[in-house]
C-alpha cells in the first residue's frame, strides 16, 4: 500500500501538492514513484518560467522510463528543488519531504484537485 498523507492535495496524473505561504509545493506520489522504480534523472524547467495547468514542470528518468511531470495549476515556477537534481534517488526516499519537485506561484485556482480517499480510490488502493 501507497503511503498518502491526508494533508495534501493529488491529481489524476500522481502529482501532490502541499498549500504554503508562498505557493503549492509539488511533486509526485508514492505510488508513482514506486511504478516508476529507481529515479535516476531529473529536469526542471527554469524558475521563472509561467505555465498553464497540464504544462509540463519536471521529467524523470528511471531505469523503466521517461516520465513527465506536470502543473497541476495555471502559474509561475518560483524555485526548484537542487536535492533532487544531485540526488534523484531522493525522490524514491522521500517523495513528500526531500523529494519535492517544484514550488509554484498559482496565478488561478480552477485546479481539479483530489483528497486522499479520492485519489486513493483511483489508484484502487
Amino acid at each position: 500500500m501507497s503511503t498518502i498523507p491526508e494533508e495534501l492535495y493529488y491529481t489524476k496524473t500522481h502529482e501532490w501538492m502541499r498549500k504554503e505561504k508562498d505557493g503549492y509545493r509539488m511533486g509526485i506520489t508514492d505510488h508513482a514513484q514506486a511504478e516508476l522504480t529507481d529515479i535516476v534523472y531529473v529536469e526542471f524547467e527554469k524558475a521563472g518560467k509561467a505555465v498553464k495547468r497540464g504544462d509540463v514542470v519536471a521529467s524523470v528518468e528511471s531505469v523503466k522510463t521517461v516520465s513527465e511531470i506536470y502543473a497541476p495549476v495555471d502559474g509561475t515556477i518560483i524555485s526548484t528543488n537542487d536535492i533532487v537534481s544531485k540526488k534523484p534517488e531522493r525522490i524514491n526516499q522521500d517523495p513528500y519531504g526531500e523529494g519535492w519537485f517544484v514550488l509554484l506561484g498559482p496565478s488561478s485556482n480552477d485546479a481539479v484537485l483530489l483528497s486522499a480517499s479520492e485519489y486513493r480510490k483511483i489508484i484502487g488502493e
